[in-house]
Protein backbone atom coordinates (compact mmCIF):
# COMPACT_ATOMS: atom_id res chain seq x y z
CA UNK A 1 0.00 0.00 0.00
CA UNK A 2 2.63 2.15 1.20
CA UNK A 3 5.06 1.69 -2.33
CA UNK A 4 1.59 1.80 -4.62
CA UNK A 5 1.04 5.93 -2.64
CA UNK A 6 4.86 6.15 -3.12
CA UNK A 7 4.78 5.62 -6.80
CA UNK A 8 1.74 7.84 -7.15
CA UNK A 9 2.98 10.82 -5.74
CA UNK A 10 6.45 10.87 -7.87
CA UNK A 11 4.77 12.28 -10.60
CA UNK A 12 3.04 14.88 -8.43
CA UNK A 13 6.41 15.63 -7.35
CA UNK A 14 7.68 16.31 -10.76
CA UNK A 15 5.08 18.42 -11.50
CA UNK A 16 5.34 20.40 -8.85
CA UNK A 17 8.71 20.93 -9.41
CA UNK A 18 7.84 21.86 -13.35
CA UNK A 19 5.25 24.32 -12.19
CA UNK A 20 7.79 26.03 -9.40
CA UNK A 21 9.96 26.71 -12.07
CA UNK A 22 7.50 28.37 -14.21
CA UNK A 23 6.23 30.24 -11.38
CA UNK A 24 9.81 31.48 -10.77
CA UNK A 25 10.23 32.84 -14.29
CA UNK A 26 7.25 34.60 -13.95
CA UNK A 27 8.39 36.65 -11.29
CA UNK A 28 10.66 37.06 -11.87
CA UNK A 29 9.31 39.06 -14.89
CA UNK A 30 6.73 41.10 -13.10
CA UNK A 31 7.91 44.90 -12.89
CA UNK A 32 7.94 44.47 -8.82
CA UNK A 33 9.49 40.54 -9.01
CA UNK A 34 12.90 41.97 -8.71
CA UNK A 35 12.60 43.87 -5.80
CA UNK A 36 10.55 42.13 -3.61
CA UNK A 37 12.53 38.97 -4.44
CA UNK A 38 15.79 40.95 -3.48
CA UNK A 39 14.52 40.85 0.58
CA UNK A 40 16.64 38.29 2.49
CA UNK A 41 14.30 34.57 2.19
CA UNK A 42 11.92 35.90 -0.21
CA UNK A 43 13.71 33.64 -2.90
CA UNK A 44 11.96 33.09 -5.94
CA UNK A 45 9.96 30.28 -4.92
CA UNK A 46 8.73 32.00 -1.72
CA UNK A 47 7.99 35.41 -3.57
CA UNK A 48 5.76 33.27 -5.84
CA UNK A 49 4.30 30.59 -4.25
CA UNK A 50 4.74 30.57 -0.13
CA UNK A 51 4.43 34.46 1.15
CA UNK A 52 5.73 37.17 -1.39
CA UNK A 53 3.14 36.91 -4.27
CA UNK A 54 0.28 38.44 -2.25
CA UNK A 55 2.67 41.39 -1.54
CA UNK A 56 3.17 41.67 -4.89
CA UNK A 57 -0.68 41.81 -5.73
CA UNK A 58 -0.96 44.20 -2.46
CA UNK A 59 1.76 46.90 -3.47
CA UNK A 60 0.29 46.78 -7.25
CA UNK A 61 2.26 49.01 -9.94
CA UNK A 62 0.60 52.46 -8.81
CA UNK A 63 2.94 53.57 -6.41
CA UNK A 64 0.31 56.39 -5.18
CA UNK A 65 -1.69 54.04 -4.15
CA UNK A 66 0.25 53.88 -0.79
CA UNK A 67 1.82 57.43 -0.34
CA UNK A 68 3.40 57.05 2.68
CA UNK A 69 4.75 53.85 4.81
CA UNK A 70 1.97 54.59 7.56
CA UNK A 71 -0.71 53.91 4.96
CA UNK A 72 1.22 50.52 3.59
CA UNK A 73 1.46 49.21 6.98
CA UNK A 74 -1.93 49.84 7.93
CA UNK A 75 -3.12 48.44 4.47
CA UNK A 76 -0.77 45.10 6.06
CA UNK A 77 -2.19 45.04 9.50
CA UNK A 78 1.13 45.44 11.12
CA UNK A 79 0.54 48.90 12.39
CA UNK A 80 -1.84 48.85 15.35
CA UNK A 81 -4.93 51.14 15.96
CA UNK A 82 -5.12 53.61 18.40
CA UNK A 83 -8.31 54.57 20.25
CA UNK A 84 -8.43 57.69 22.26
CA UNK A 85 -11.68 59.21 24.09
CA UNK A 86 -11.51 61.60 26.87
CA UNK A 87 -8.36 60.55 29.20
CA UNK A 88 -8.15 57.39 28.41
CA UNK A 89 -6.21 55.75 25.39
CA UNK A 90 -5.12 52.22 24.18
CA UNK A 91 -3.86 49.89 21.78
CA UNK A 92 -5.52 47.68 19.51
CA UNK A 93 -4.85 44.89 16.68
CA UNK A 94 -5.34 46.24 13.87
CA UNK A 95 -8.88 44.08 12.13
CA UNK A 96 -9.66 45.98 9.27
CA UNK A 97 -6.84 45.02 6.95
CA UNK A 98 -5.90 43.14 3.85
CA UNK A 99 -5.56 39.17 5.18
CA UNK A 100 -3.55 38.14 2.26
CA UNK A 101 -1.33 41.16 2.31
CA UNK A 102 -1.04 40.65 6.53
CA UNK A 103 -0.19 36.81 5.95
CA UNK A 104 2.29 37.57 3.35
CA UNK A 105 4.06 40.46 5.04
CA UNK A 106 3.96 38.55 8.48
CA UNK A 107 5.27 35.28 6.78
CA UNK A 108 8.03 36.82 5.53
CA UNK A 109 8.95 38.57 8.62
CA UNK A 110 8.84 35.38 10.25
CA UNK A 111 10.95 33.76 7.68
CA UNK A 112 13.64 36.49 7.88
CA UNK A 113 14.46 36.39 11.17
CA UNK A 114 16.34 32.81 10.10
CA UNK A 115 18.84 34.93 7.71
CA UNK A 116 18.75 39.06 9.03
CA UNK A 117 20.96 39.38 12.21
CA UNK A 118 18.94 43.01 12.85
CA UNK A 119 15.04 40.97 12.62
CA UNK A 120 16.48 38.05 14.81
CA UNK A 121 17.62 40.54 17.79
CA UNK A 122 14.22 42.19 17.49
CA UNK A 123 12.13 38.79 17.66
CA UNK A 124 14.52 37.77 20.42
CA UNK A 125 13.95 40.97 22.39
CA UNK A 126 10.57 41.19 21.85
CA UNK A 127 10.56 37.49 23.23
CA UNK A 128 12.51 38.71 26.51
CA UNK A 129 9.74 41.30 26.96
CA UNK A 130 6.99 38.62 26.86
CA UNK A 131 5.58 39.14 23.75
CA UNK A 132 3.20 35.97 22.11
CA UNK A 133 4.85 34.91 18.50
CA UNK A 134 2.06 36.99 16.67
CA UNK A 135 3.02 40.02 18.39
CA UNK A 136 6.74 39.16 18.41
CA UNK A 137 6.49 38.69 14.26
CA UNK A 138 4.31 41.89 13.65
CA UNK A 139 7.33 44.07 15.11
CA UNK A 140 9.91 43.12 12.59
CA UNK A 141 6.95 43.01 10.02
CA UNK A 142 6.15 46.71 10.69
CA UNK A 143 9.97 47.92 10.35
CA UNK A 144 10.30 45.61 6.66
CA UNK A 145 7.33 47.51 5.82
CA UNK A 146 8.98 50.50 5.97
CA UNK A 147 11.87 49.25 4.21
CA UNK A 148 9.53 46.96 1.42
CA UNK A 149 7.93 50.85 0.89
CA UNK A 150 11.04 52.51 0.21
CA UNK A 151 12.40 50.15 -1.98
CA UNK A 152 9.34 50.00 -4.09
CA UNK A 153 8.82 53.57 -3.92
CA UNK A 154 12.69 54.21 -5.46
CA UNK A 155 12.05 50.73 -7.93
CA UNK A 156 15.50 49.51 -6.43
CA UNK A 157 16.10 46.10 -5.27
CA UNK A 158 16.67 46.04 -1.29
CA UNK A 159 20.39 46.56 -0.23
CA UNK A 160 21.56 45.73 3.50
CA UNK A 161 24.04 48.35 3.64
CA UNK A 162 21.49 50.95 3.17
CA UNK A 163 19.21 49.78 5.73
CA UNK A 164 21.45 51.55 8.48
CA UNK A 165 18.83 51.14 11.10
CA UNK A 166 19.53 47.31 10.82
CA UNK A 167 23.27 47.86 11.39
CA UNK A 168 22.34 49.96 14.99
CA UNK A 169 19.97 47.23 16.09
CA UNK A 170 22.41 44.39 15.57
CA UNK A 171 25.30 45.88 16.88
Amino acid sequence: MVRARATLLEPLGAEIARLSARIEHAVAELPGGQIVMSFPRAGRVCAAIGSMLPTLAGLGDVRERFPTEDQLAAEAGVAPVIHASGKTRGVAFRWACDKNLRAAITTFADNSRHASPWAATVCRSARERGCKHPRTIRIPARAWVRVLWKAWQDRQTYNPAQHTAATKIAA
